[in-house]
């Protein structure tokens, strides 16, 4: 696990995203990307780049159930206000949030992850270690599947609603396992908040109560963290 100290989420941004951009001139034919509050900097400099991705496809990792894809806090919205409406993928698959047979959306959407192997995964963490929607204690050899969300994860999301009850309960997920398969994985935390999660992912030992821990497991994973995200490892 090679890990990346930088000042603040602006300056590591910048960093995943020519972590990104190297792994296109390199090759590289299929990125599994990450939605939410943690990427946007890597977004923000991806559009500004030169960077092509007209000819590659894109797998999200995730998606609230019961959202359509308009509406304003879905994934599929997120990726194409801060990526996709400026940066085009050939093709781009997210699960569909509104669909009523959770088994066949789960079998479609893992039939896509191999179908198309994902080159580069770009991670976020949650406070409680989860990484996608794998909240602690979720089987490590897991694919993609439809998940309950932890209350710290709905609380944490309540903020981006009018409503406490409209806060999704469910997503529908890349599991464990499907994520471990990508060939390279780079994950993003910033904040004091992420502290614990961080120094429980490098440093503890690795365990379901948290999940990100099992990258500790694989080679070719680049960790970027702010200062205040590292502020409790001990190294």
């Amino acid at each position: 696990m090679d890990v990346i100290v930088v000042k603040n989420d602006v300056e590591g941004g910048a960093k995943a995203a020519d972590m990104i951009r190297e792994a296109v001139k390199n090759g590289a034919k299929v990125f599994g990307l990450a939605t939410g509050s943690t990427p946007v900097e890597m977004y923000k400099n991806l559009v500004a780049s030169d960077v092509d991705f007209s000819k590659l496809t894109s797998v999200n990792l995730d998606e609230y159930v019961g959202l359509p894809a308009d509406n304003e806090q879905s994934y599929h919205r997120f990726m194409q206000e801060n990526l996709f409406d400026k940066k085009p993928f050939a093709k781009s698959y997210v699960p569909n949030g509104l669909a009523t047979d959770a088994d066949a959306e789960t079998t479609r959407y893992n039939k896509i992850i191999a179908d198309n192997p994902i080159d580069l995964q770009v991670l976020g963490l949650g406070r409680n270690g989860h990484i996608g929607f794998n909240e602690p204690g979720s089987p490590i050899d897991a694919e993609t599947r439809k998940v309950p969300l932890t209350q710290s994860t709905i609380d944490a999301n309540a903020r981006f609603f009018d409503k406490e009850e409209d806060v999704p309960k469910y997503a529908y997920s890349m599991g464990i396992g499907s994520i471990m398969k990508s060939k390279q994985l780079v994950l993003m935390a910033w904040g004091e908040e992420k502290a614990d999660a961080v120094k429980g992912m490098i440093e503890g030992p690795v365990t379901p109560d948290c999940p990100a821990s099992i990258l500790q497991k694989r080679d070719n994973v680049t960790v970027i963290i702010d200062e205040a995200a590292a502020s409790k490892l001990s190294k």
